[in-house]
């Protein structure tokens, strides 16, 4: 089972674009250090619910009520709130990798430096722990002064990893992060991910079941909009509530 204190908590969410509904009145706890699997059919909401946990739903011209509980704040609902901020306490990685135009080494050091470190001998002792955490250290040590397009895609969303958790987040949103990558490359990113939620929350969208069973502490299930299920992942997996749930996990609809 899964005890751990809440770090969000959501009440009543609904996000409309234009007058069609997103997102209907979801409320649900998502638990301190753990990984959480967003899973459902595609088009169910589940990114959806993810952007607008940064708020990443501004950008987008959406209509979003209800609430979103952070560090004891309702994140929809502050006047001249610092939305910046809070999005480095709450990062985004998103299904492509999207490097800097930069060094290997800068993409990182670039947002080392953000949190104000400006010691060069500092900033490489950091870049490098970034990138043993990300598991990516020991393939490209040799050459962080290249580009990192000489770099794999697996490689890249890794590197994009390090520098998202160089800003020092508490939340690690992941946007199907692996749907591009091959299995080996998966894989990384996976490992990635257990060795971190130690020290961080990761709130996964994921589309493939095998992936959510491997990793997943806590499951939210999403279908057309609502979330029709969500609990400890060992559970959920073997002895769902919601008939919709137990359809999907036998594969009948994806």
């Amino acid at each position: 089972m899964t005890d751990a204190p809440s770090i969000i908590e959501i009440n009543h969410l609904d996000v409309f674009a234009g007058k069609r509904k997103l997102l209907n009145d979801i409320s649900v706890k998502i638990p301190r250090g753990t990984i959480t699997v967003i899973m459902g059919p595609s088009g169910c909401g589940k990114t959806t619910l993810l952007r607008s946990l940064n708020r990443l739903t501004d950008v987008s011209g959406l209509k979003v009520s209800g609430e979103i509980i952070f560090q004891d704040k309702n994140i929809l609902n502050l006047r001249g709130y610092d939305i910046s901020a809070m999005r480095q306490r709450m990062g985004l990685l998103s299904q492509r990798p999207y490097p800097l135009p930069l060094s290997i080494f800068e993409n990182v050091a670039y947002a080392v430096r953000l949190k104000g470190v400006k010691r060069k001998s500092e900033v490489r002792d950091q870049v490098e722990h970034y990138l043993k955490l990300a598991c990516l250290w020991d393939e490209i040590k040799d050459r962080l002064h290249q580009s990192p397009n000489t770099l794999s895609i697996g490689q890249q969303q890794r590197l994009c990893l390090a520098r998202g958790l160089a800003v020092v987040p508490e939340v690690i949103l992941a946007d199907e992060p692996t749907s591009a990558l091959d299995p080996i490359s998966t894989q990384a990113i996976e490992q990635s991910f257990l060795q971190l939620k130690d020290q961080y929350t990761i709130i996964l969208v994921s589309h493939i079941l095998r992936q959510a069973r491997r990793i997943a502490d806590y499951v939210v299930f999403m279908y057309l909009g609502e979330m029709l299920e969500s609990g400890d992942a060992q559970t959920f997996f073997s002895n769902p509530q919601n008939e919709m749930t137990k359809k999907y996990l036998e594969g009948v609809f994806y």
